[in-house]
């Protein structure tokens, strides 16, 4: 509250200056554009001192290995015209300043500031703590919380916009967060499905959050998928996500299964002793490496006879896996590469992490939400250019669906 009033009674200052120095509308126009010009200069040379580590005309600055040395112009567009501004530079040529960008030419509102900077991972305490540092800007957590959730409705809409009638190949993964739930902290799983589309990029179709997995779930997100103009998928690659193969089998009943071979090495590998487990990795390499399903079932037998008295999980699991591990057999080397291991949506969450790393706890889900979206708005940017060796792949998905597409009228 006494924040508040003191952003008011120094507003009501500034009203009174104005007004004693005024005498007509442009004269208010006139001030308002130097006090923004003033504003910005000294909050650039802020940054300056922070950044040589000492203020302007300070002796300690005598032999820092860096100094101030003049300025640079750019003129600035807003909402007043155009201010051409004084940028500080440093003799190092190392000065980076913050509240105006190396290119931009517009000026932007604090909110759009703080949703940049929420969006690059920085936590509302250490938004808080910036704006204040260096600007002297006072927001509070709770006001920068209040102005992010200002995309909740642009994260719906991006959720629910429509999506394109094929994917050729759609991976299904989570990532496990900490959110405060009822006083207590509590990981919740964001599940991602990443699609490649028919001209070979990425896409996230969408984010789903959920403390459980279940078929109910999954019949959920394959119906959302759905409803948004999804007809087909060719492929799904996934883990081995409960509920979710009976869930893809109603929704999308044609869909070819895939599940991700080094999750089931990992999982196998588990238990193993430490003495076994080179050789049982190099026995398992002989199945999943093998150049055919049947070369690669003769190998399965070899690994039972060695090894299934002495680890039978092992030998249990890829027997009731079989089916949906060996679909990529059926598809030449480079589609094989693509579909035999969930690594693109792997990738893709390891990125997420570099955003979001720290963040440790989520106050709410839609903090969590709002987090992961812009993650992703800033990931995706990257994804302009097909997976390696589309041209190729694609050849063989016309081949191996060439009825399917032709019907859909998709095929070449």
């Amino acid at each position: 509250m006494q924040g508040i009033m003191g952003e008011e009674s120094r507003a009501r200052e500034l009203v009174k200056l104005l007004s004693s120095e005024c005498k007509s509308v442009e004269d208010v126009q006139g001030l308002l554009k130097a006090l923004f010009k003033g504003t910005l200069e000294t909050m650039l040379e802020g940054e300056m001192d922070e950044h040589l580590g000492y203020e302007k005309h300070s002796n300690e600055g005598d032999r820092s290995g860096n100094s101030r040395n003049g300025y640079n112009t750019k003129t600035m567009q807003s909402e007043m015209g155009e201010t051409e501004l004084r940028i500080p530079r440093d003799r190092n040529g190392e000065f980076r300043p913050r509240v105006i960008g190396k290119y931009q030419t517009k000026t932007e509102k604090l909110e759009e500031q703080i949703i940049a900077m929420y969006a690059k991972g920085m936590s509302n305490r250490d938004i808080e703590d910036h704006l204040r540092d260096i600007y002297g800007v006072e927001a509070s957590a709770s006001l920068i919380s209040r102005i992010t959730d200002k995309i909740l409705p642009q994260v719906q809409e991006w959720q629910s916009r429509p999506l394109e009638a094929v994917y050729p190949i759609v991976f299904f993964d989570g990532i496990v967060f900490k959110v405060r739930q009822d006083a207590r902290v509590m990981n919740k799983c964001v599940y991602t499905v990443l699609g490649i589309d028919m001209t070979g990029r990425k896409e996230i179709l969408g984010l789903w959050m959920s403390e459980n997995e279940s078929a109910s779930f999954w019949l959920n997100v394959c119906n959302e998928l759905k409803n948004r103009g999804v007809e087909r998928i060719l492929v799904a690659c996934r883990d081995n996500l409960t509920g979710f193969s009976g869930a893809i089998e109603t929704a999308f009943p044609r869909t070819e299964q895939q599940l991700c071979v080094i999750h089931q090495i990992r999982n196998s590998t588990k238990y193993v002793s430490y003495k076994d487990i080179k050789a049982v990795m190099a026995d398992l390499k002989r199945v999943y490496g093998a150049p055919t399903l049947d070369d690669a079932s003769y190998r399965l037998e070899e690994f039972r006879e060695k090894w299934a008295k002495k680890y039978p999980q092992i030998v249990k699991s890829w027997d009731e896996n079989w089916g949906e591990l060996t679909t990529y057999f059926k598809y030449p080397a480079e589609f094989r590469r693509v579909i035999y291991t969930t690594n693109a949506v792997e990738g893709f969450h390891r990125m997420l992490r570099k955003y979001t790393k720290t963040k440790t706890i989520y106050p709410t889900d839609d903090a969590l939400r709002k987090s992961v979206y812009l993650a992703i708005e800033q990931i995706s940017r990257k994804w302009t250019m097909p997976i390696p060796n589309w041209g190729v792949i694609m050849g063989q998905v016309l081949i191996f669906f060439e009825d399917e597409l032709d019907a859909m009228g998709l095929a070449v």
